[in-house]
């Protein structure tokens, strides 16, 4: 009995002997097949982790790079800037211009007999013959600007050649400069269409030949006679600050076209001599060599020659930092000569102090950041050469007018552009800037963007009128 217990005490032994080593290996199993799942997941999870920190910090790259072409910088690169750079200053400075007329002439104008507005009226009348001008001279393509060039230096030199009968020609401040057309009773400055044309016509040969300008030969014939051509008419006029202006324009030209630089400095020298002999020196009547020597000698008659200028310094002198207020200024009630033309910038200075001349500056100095864009970006040498004319004769002769009014150039007679009352200068001016304006709409990739911003803005109005009849309909 003993016995057979313990032979089945052993048989129940072995039996769960192996059952029993058998189960630490499968529980050792289970937890390596859980730990590799374990170990999978985690991966998958890191995995899907690292998927996830990659697109983020994409999203970011992405999202800097797009604050970036944002700011402005990137904005400043855009195809577009030159344009809206430029019509925004010509806007402005328009604006700007017949505002500071109309302070400065009211007084004037009063005194005169006139309506406080008459001065203003008439150059918002020449503003609003201007706007057409420039929208169109803004619409026509390259090709027709060099169709034009021949004509418009043509009929430039015709109507300045009519300054030489008495019949048409009209005299002011000593220089005869005008012309009247019978008939229609048309007063103009036969010299302002001149700058124009002469800027087209110097684009169009200069950008022709402009890998050929290191020779003698290409500078003289024939871009050489047509510019002498057109300055010599107008000194027959005495109009010696406008021929300084188209000068400036004609070197402006030549200096972008690629014209060596021994052959532009022996050019202005001659000139130079030409003009101070000629015009200042030998002239029986020496009023322009007083001036200049008011300007930069050391006696000056301040009842005579010293008078416009001591009265342009008077004015930006009391105008202090921020001006005594529009329209308060003391030096326009008759004390300064040309107030509101010549010398418009001192009453800028008066009225509106360092502010406002710093202002106009940086205007200006913005339409020329915009014109030196155009001629850089533009890939055409016609466009290239007849930008820069256009930019020396509307940014320079801005900066020679400055300089006359704070000292620096004697007493020449050169409106202020865009700003200054003036019929012609206004229109001719306008027109020149709606041509550049033309050119920025052909820069590289500008064309295309205009024409996207465009459609953008049709499809946004188009949405807006499209939520508009829909609460309507639901009312």
């Amino acid at each position: 009995m003993v016995s057979a217990t313990a032979s089945a005490s052993r048989r129940a032994f072995r039996t769960a002997a192996p059952a029993a080593s058998r189960a630490p290996s499968a529980s050792r199993a289970a937890a390596g097949t859980s730990t590799r799942s374990s170990a999978r997941s985690a991966t998958r999870t890191a995995a899907r982790t690292g998927l996830r920190g990659s697109s983020r910090s994409s999203t970011r790259d992405f999202v800097a790079k797009s604050a970036l072409a944002q700011s402005w910088p990137g904005q400043w690169n855009s195809a577009t800037t030159s344009y809206y750079l430029l019509v925004g200053t010509v806007t402005l400075l328009l604006i700007f211009g017949l505002v500071m007329v109309l302070s400065s002439s009211a007084v004037q104008s009063i005194a005169n007999g006139n309506s406080p507005y008459a001065q203003f009226l008439n150059q918002a009348q020449f503003a609003l013959m201007g706007l057409p001008v420039l929208l169109i001279a803004s619409r026509l393509s390259l090709r027709t600007y060099k169709r034009l060039a021949w004509p418009a230096l043509i009929l430039a030199l015709a109507l300045q050649a009519l300054t030489f009968f008495p019949a048409f020609a009209l005299s002011q401040g000593g220089n005869t400069g005008w012309i009247r057309i019978p008939g229609i009773n048309l007063v103009m400055q036969p010299a302002e269409v001149g700058k124009l044309a002469l800027a087209i016509w110097l684009g169009m040969v200069l950008g022709s030949r402009q890998h050929m300008l290191g020779r003698w030969s290409r500078v003289i014939f024939p871009a050489v006679p047509g510019a002498v051509a057109v300055i010599g008419f107008v000194l027959v006029g005495h109009d010696l600050g406008t021929a300084l202006v188209i000068g400036l324009l004609a070197l402006g030209a030549f200096w972008v076209a690629g014209a060596s630089g021994k052959l532009l400095g022996l050019g202005a020298g001659f000139a130079m001599i030409i003009v101070g002999y000629l015009f200042i020196h030998s002239q029986a009547n020496s009023n322009r060599l007083n001036r200049i020597l008011a300007t930069y000698g050391s006696g000056c008659d301040v009842a005579a020659d010293c008078y416009q200028f001591q009265h342009g310094q008077f004015a930006l002198g009391s105008g202090g930092v921020f001006g005594v207020g529009l329209g308060a200024s003391r030096e326009k009630w008759g004390l300064l000569p040309e107030a509101h033309n010549d010398f418009i910038y001192a009453i800028i200075g008066e009225e509106l102090g360092l502010f406002g001349t710093l202002m106009v500056l940086g205007l200006f100095v913005a339409l020329g950041v915009g014109m030196t864009r155009v001629i850089r970006r533009h890939k055409d040498p016609f466009v290239q050469v007849t930008t820069a004319a256009v930019a020396c004769w509307v940014v320079g002769q801005a900066f020679i007018n400055i300089g006359v009014v704070i000292g620096v150039f004697p007493v020449i007679g050169l409106p202020l552009p865009l700003v200054s009352a003036g019929g012609s200068a206004l229109i001719t001016t306008m027109a020149a800037l709606g041509m550049v304006i033309s050119f920025a709409r052909t820069e590289p990739g500008a064309e295309f963007a205009l024409a996207a911003r465009r459609s953008a803005v049709r499809q946004s109005v188009a949405v807006l009128g499209g939520r508009k009849r829909g609460k309507g309909s639901r009312r």
